[in-house]
């Protein structure tokens, strides 16, 4: 064990904690350096909790310790972990906190092999842990101060990495499904599978182009790898531009055009009931299938010959907006109190916390103490503050005691 080669301050600490149990990544201090083994492992242990959710991590201690869950809490952990039903979700947490484990282990194997060779049998075993759970978990936090730069072209490292990231993204209840295909038993899948898997490649093969396709020749980011390393490390920021925060390369040296790119994928991130932040990708593609409707003059839209409500509409343009509106907001601010930074790097910094992404352009150690503060605050939203908005939309429905009348609204 290492001992930390600075000192962290308060706020440092309080701002590295946010940003391990919101999944985020997002550092104002190298990790691997101002923080000695005992500091790396709670923060492994705060990102671990993070993934799981608080109510998850309450029910799993609440039954390794013998107590019975009451209906309020289990209907509670349905709505965390986007269940379609109370039934069953004790042991679908119980299901959640072995597959979380058990994947997060294969992982720290796999990595073993290529870490080991570098740092050692001890340490390659900690680092291997450390970012096979931080992967999983889709927080972004490295050991190193390049995050996994020096690993862009071991392909091991990049598949494993990748990975985990994907799986942690799409849910455990898709994952479920899948498991249940491979063993051979015939379950169709959900709509809500369908539109995770079919909208998650559809990201990956536009994301990988895109990266490619305008980062080819640019000297600072892909330009200065081979052929085989460009494609290993386009496909990688691919996945992790979405909401994991890892990069293999600098991204204070990608184009401009490619940084917008990035927050829009930031901003849709992985699926409901994952490790993932952003709008999520149900909540885009219900949208997308909306808009398409509505140009080609059908009534309601739909997906895979389901027809999809106007109130989950609603909902996903509620979500959305309240996202833009809080990005929009928290980047007017920081303007302000962080006059010494750009504008755009500032807006990536807003988009990547929203998000809960981590990938930053490198400014935010240089963040000011309010600055710091509202990246907080936008952690918290982020991971905390959408699923409950969602969640108290779902819930509550309050009886109409007054119908106004209705008028036509000119709209666009």
């Amino acid at each position: 064990a290492h001992a930390p080669e600075r000192d962290v301050s308060l706020l440092d600490a309080f701002f590295t904690a946010t940003s391990a149990v919101c999944v985020t990544g997002l550092v104002v201090v190298d990790t691997g350096e101002a923080f000695s083994r005992f500091g790396e492992t709670v923060i492994m242990l705060l990102i671990k909790s993070g993934g799981l959710g608080i109510l998850s991590l309450g029910a799993v201690l609440a039954l390794a310790t013998g107590r019975r869950l009451g209906f309020k809490e289990r209907l509670n952990l349905q709505f965390q972990t986007s269940r379609p039903q109370v039934g069953g979700v004790v042991r679908f947490v119980r299901s959640l906190l072995l597959f979380t484990t058990g994947v997060e282990l294969l992982g720290a194997l796999l990595l073993f092999v290529p870490l080991s060779r570098d740092l050692g049998p001890s340490e390659g075993l900690f680092h291997a842990l450390f970012h096979s759970v931080s992967a999983f978990n889709n927080a972004g936090f490295a050991l190193y101060p390049d995050s996994l730069t020096r690993y862009a072209s071991d392909l091991l490292v990049n598949l494993t990495v990748t990975g985990l990231i994907i799986i942690g993204g799409i849910g455990l209840i898709v994952v479920l499904e899948l498991y249940r295909r491979l063993r051979g038993v015939r379950f169709p899948l959900s709509l809500h599978s369908k539109v995770v898997l079919s909208t998650t490649l559809a990201l990956l093969m536009v994301s990988t182009t895109f990266v490619l396709s305008a980062e080819w020749s640019n000297p600072d980011s892909l330009g200065a790898l081979s052929t085989p390393d460009k494609l290993t490390a386009g496909f990688f920021q691919a996945v992790t531009t979405r909401t994991a925060g890892f990069n293999t390369v600098d991204f204070a040296g990608l184009r401009e055009g490619t940084l917008l790119f990035v927050m829009l994928m930031m901003f849709i991130g992985g699926s409901p009931g994952s490790t993932a932040g952003g709008v999520k990708t149900t909540t885009f593609t219900v949208l997308v299938m909306a808009v398409w409707a509505v140009a080609r003059g059908h009534g309601r839209p739909a997906l895979f010959m389901r027809r999809i409500d106007a109130a989950l509409v609603t909902k996903a343009a509620v979500v959305s907006t309240l996202v833009i509106l809080l990005i929009g907001g928290a980047v007017t601010v920081l303007t302000f109190t962080e006059d010494h930074l750009a504008t755009l790097p500032l807006l990536f910094e807003v988009v990547s916390a929203v998000g809960t992404v981590g990938l930053s352009t490198g400014i935010t150690p240089e963040l000011s103490a309010t600055g710091r503060f509202i990246v907080i605050a936008l952690m918290f939203l982020g991971r905390i503050g959408l699923i409950t908005f969602a969640t108290a939309v779902a819930a509550r429905r309050e009886n109409e005691h007054v119908r106004y009348p209705s008028e036509e609204l000119v709209i666009g």
